[in-house]
């Protein structure tokens, strides 16, 4: 595409600091290649595979499952109110799942794409970046099992449910920075993406996934929410659920913090490793 290569009428200057200084303008110029990429991984993901578009629902539906069987059946955790325990861990299972596809996708997406980044210009941000996309098809999808749960249970969300999309934001802001930095470090030390799935999995446990973050005691509560992803769930989870699943305000906002230093410091550490991919890749 030519939209994707800067125009022939732009004078290529080469000065110390300018890349530096017009990088998120390039970004914005390579946008279209942004799409190509995401397209294409979109592609890659979903054509001639054997489970598709149903692995995407099979894995969130079998996680709640467990989670239901062990945490509700076994363990006798509360579900907070008269809101059925299935519904609950979905709610919390969603941006859960959504975060941590974008890190493990994102992880490895740099050095997957090692012949482009060695031969071709543009940003190297777009393309951990571009896993975004797929990571938000599959929650769409994961939508739909939502839905049926709650014709299921003949549950019914309040109007908070409009504000779903504001929380879906708060986790893809939660999940860009530790992706970003993720990717650099898997080019620069190949070994860490083994690191990588073990976090997720430790995340899952730690996060309030399949239990309600109002069990844990009121003198952790503050310390627990500095994990970004707390406050981001029990948000998600009060859009569906409303009230049965009130938000711990001072703990989000600890949340909210964590979530724009972990960004910032992801953006950081992906900008200055990202001089050396060409000679890493």
């Amino acid at each position: 595409m030519t939209t994707a290569e800067p125009s022939s009428s732009d004078p290529m200057i080469l000065e110390a600091g300018r890349a530096d200084r017009q990088y998120w303008r390039d970004v914005w110029r390579y946008r279209e290649l942004f799409f190509i990429l995401a397209w294409r991984d979109v592609s890659v993901r979903y054509k001639q595979t054997m489970l598709g578009v149903a692995w995407a629902f099979m894995r969130p539906f079998l996680t709640m499952v467990v989670f239901t069987v062990v945490f509700g059946q076994l363990a006798r955790l509360p579900p907070g109110g008269d809101v059925p325990y299935a519904v609950m861990v979905f709610a919390g299972l969603l941006p859960w799942t959504l975060f941590s596809s974008i890190l493990s996708d994102a992880s490895a997406s740099v050095v997957n794409n090692s012949n482009l980044i060695s031969k071709v210009f543009f940003p190297r941000l777009l393309v951990p970046m571009a896993t975004v996309m797929v990571a938000l098809i599959d929650f769409a999808i994961s939508l739909t099992i939502l839905a049926g749960l709650m014709i299921w249970y003949a549950f019914v969300p309040g109007w908070q449910i409009l504000l779903m999309p504001v929380f879906v934001a708060l986790t893809l802001a939660a999940a860009i920075g530790p992706a970003l930095w993720a990717s650099a470090l898997v080019v620069k030390y190949r070994d860490f993406r083994f690191v990588v799935p073990f976090v997720v999995q430790i995340g899952l446990y730690a996060s309030p996934v399949g239990f309600s973050s109002a069990i844990v005691p009121d003198q952790w509560r503050l310390l627990y929410s500095l994990n970004p992803m707390v406050g981001i769930i029990d948000g998600f989870r009060w859009s569906i659920i409303g009230g049965e699943s009130p938000i711990f305000w001072p703990g989000f906002l600890i949340s909210l913090v964590a979530v724009l230093g972990v960004m910032w410091v992801g953006i950081a550490g992906f900008r200055r490793i990202e001089r050396d991919f060409a000679d890493l890749v």
